[in-house]
């Protein structure tokens, strides 16, 4: 069977993790080509990784590469007009957090993809990280009850490119850059139950910027659960991403980059915990698949077995604009102060500017 051919969209730190992903990973997806506005970067992409087609101009790429899906891995103003042209050439799109800069743009896309029949796949990799994906299968299988809290952190020093910084290109601090994670990787854990509230305290404490770099969110859903996301520019020694769950009967904690399991107390005891472990009640350290710890290669897989297969990919276009909903309305209460209730919207250039107004 032939290999998907798949072009990615971008030259940065993502497209190196996505092209790793589909070389070491992926070996239903061949990548034939890559798009970079800068063309001595597209050049210099595609020679180092074996690509045979570089573009540096978009709408060339879509009418000739041959590519079946784009991958888009482009700063997050450029996403809106690579989807819109990726669906009018028929083509499926990948693309990564956050799905836009506002509601009406992720409205278009998803409308747009419809329309001519593609699939819009929203890379969440925390939606696939093995470790977080062992906690999720625990939590299935009833290791600690019933769940009443659950809390996703992830924070570093800032990030790579300068873009991340302006309003104008990322539409947003810390929230639209890590804090999208934890907010689908809340509805992931809770099965899509509705948001009621979202809560957040946002700060600008280190970098110079108009953005926030230091967040707290508070979401609480319909059926009771509480999620709290803690996110940082601001945080020095490196990066820092763990999760907790909270039950009537246990707690999991697990960190992404720190040891090989789970640590996790179960008063009645679960499926599995590890080789030799004997009972799983009380504390014991769950081990998880020794893959690629973050999850980016396990979603490109899916979502290439989603173009070859016909079938609907787990993370969609729907789910990136509930998130972006819910990053609105985190935004709007650091502002007032004030819980918002959900659904919200609200007619902005950029979902930060609900917080500087």
């Amino acid at each position: 069977m032939e290999k998907t051919k798949v072009a990615i969209l971008g030259a940065g730190f993502i497209a190196h993790i996505h092209i790793e992903s589909y070389s070491r990973f992926v070996p239903e997806a061949e990548v034939v080509a890559v798009y970079s506005n800068v063309a001595d970067e597209a050049k210099a992409f595609a020679q180092a990784h074996g690509i045979p087609q570089w573009y540096d101009d978009l709408d060339e790429l879509m009418s000739e590469s041959g590519a079946e899906v784009i991958d888009v891995g482009l700063p997050n103003y450029l996403h809106h007009n690579a989807c819109l042209k990726a669906a009018a050439a028929k083509k499926h799109v990948i693309i990564e957090k956050p799905l836009a800069m506002t509601l009406e743009e992720a409205d278009e896309m998803i409308d747009a993809c419809k329309t001519n029949g593609v699939l819009l796949m929203y890379a969440e990799q925390l939606c696939f990280t093995p470790k977080y994906e062992r906690v999720r299968a625990l939590v299935e299988h009833g290791a600690v009850g019933k769940v009443y809290m659950i809390k996703q952190a992830e924070k570093h020093s800032g990030p790579h490119s300068a873009w991340f910084y302006r309003k104008e290109t990322a539409g947003g601090g810390v929230l639209m850059d890590m804090g999208c994670h934890a907010l689908a990787w809340f509805r992931w854990m809770n099965k899509r139950n509705p948001v009621k509230t979202v809560y957040a305290d946002l700060k600008t404490v280190m970098h110079d910027t108009d953005c926030d770099d230091n967040t707290l969110t508070i979401l609480e859903f319909e059926n009771g659960v509480t999620a709290l996301a803690e996110n940082s520019w601001a945080r020095h020694g490196g990066m820092d991403d763990r999760i907790e769950i909270y039950g009537d009967k246990g707690s999991v904690y697990a960190d992404l980059f720190k040891g090989n399991s789970a640590l996790t107390y179960s008063l009645d005891g679960y499926d599995y915990a590890s080789e030799k472990a004997g009972s799983s009640k009380g504390w014991t350290f769950t081990i998880f698949e020794e893959a690629f710890n973050q999850g980016y290669p396990h979603e490109l897989q899916h979502f290439i077995s989603c173009v070859r297969e016909g079938k609907q990919p787990l993370v969609t276009g729907e789910d990136g604009r509930a998130v972006l909903e819910l990053i609105y309305a985190a935004y709007h209460s650091a502002k007032t102060g004030a819980k918002v209730n959900l659904p919200f919207t609200a007619k902005v250039k950029y979902p930060i500017e609900l917080w500087l107004k």
